[in-house]
């Protein structure tokens, strides 16, 4: 799941978080890290324009302090940018970072990336908003070097060049998982050759099986080798019957009926889905990822 809290558009925010903070965050970790939920999320933005402030807010928390704050109160959940512009810094700074954020948390590192949208941002740290897709992909590759197993990673291109500069610590793992977020057939372009995973961006479900299509027929294309984690967002969930409005695209029912609708997105060949549980307060959140996680999941 995307934690709450940490960024808090109108798409989504529910009303309570407003006025939430650390300690919400720390009690919604733990309780996702119970419940066996596969990984928290946190997302990224350096800055929000007037313009757009009234539907995204401003409050965007940081997604390496909020992802390291939250790694030493849980145990087992991995730890995953959704996403991290990391078109914005210099692939050697987001590999420090990440390094060590994976290293401290023993493993549980997922970098999620994707190309961003708000111009504004890019203006401001001087970087080319119309390039950012190919600046993203050149980023990848610097990646890929830069959180390898190697000590001085080294890396040739376009716009980045680096050799010869050690980074300790390196990432606890042998390969960090990046995974592409995005919809646009750049992305899902993006994703299929040069990521680990892919991460939809409000895809609706009938839209789904033609994008994981699209993505399979690429990597066979061009004979990409490897695993490859397919994921999607669900509908706004809620665990049983609620007394309440919570939106007629919200998901609502027993534990078999829940499941059975989730159970869908893995015959579209999904393999890990990301829920937001409509929510009133922080103790009905937490409520229901217990609830989801003990009787929900054993059914997918």
């Amino acid at each position: 799941m995307q934690l709450p809290v940490q960024s808090q558009s109108t798409l989504y925010a529910e009303g309570w978080e407003a006025e939430a903070g650390p300690e919400d965050l720390l009690e919604i970790a733990r309780a996702a890290d119970g419940a066996g939920f596969a990984y928290l999320a946190s997302c990224d933005h350096v800055g929000i324009p007037r313009r757009l402030a009234a539907a995204m807010s401003t409050v965007w928390y940081d997604p390496v302090a909020t992802l390291s704050f939250l790694a030493a109160a849980t145990e087992r959940v991995r730890l995953l940018s959704h996403v991290a512009i990391v078109g914005l810094r210099h692939p050697l700074l987001t590999a420090k970072q990440y390094a060590t954020l994976d290293h401290l948390s023993g493993g549980r590192l997922v970098l999620g990336v994707g190309a961003g949208h708000v111009q504004e941002e890019f203006e401001a740290l001087g970087v080319d908003f119309r390039q950012r897709g190919a600046v993203l992909d050149e980023c990848l590759d610097a990646l890929r070097a830069a959180l390898g197993p190697e000590e001085f990673p080294e890396h040739h291109g376009k716009l980045y060049d680096f050799e010869g500069l050690g980074q300790r610590p390196r990432p606890a793992q042998d390969r960090v998982p990046l995974w592409v977020g995005g919809s646009s057939p750049a992305a899902v372009r993006r994703a299929a050759l040069k990521g680990d995973g892919w991460l939809p961006q409000g895809d609706p479900r009938d839209r789904l099986p033609g994008q994981i299509a699209r993505i399979r027929e690429l990597r066979e294309q061009a004979d990409v080798q490897g695993g490859f984690t397919v994921g999607a967002i669900t509908e706004p969930l809620y665990v049983g019957s609620p007394r309440w409005d919570v939106g007629r695209r919200t998901l609502t029912g027993g534990s078999e009926e829940l499941a059975e609708s989730l159970r869908a997105y893995r015959a579209m060949g999904v393999h890990q889905i990301q829920v937001r549980f409509r929510s009133r307060s922080r103790t009905e959140l937490t409520d229901q990822i217990a609830a989801f996680g003990a009787e929900v999941a054993p059914h997918l």
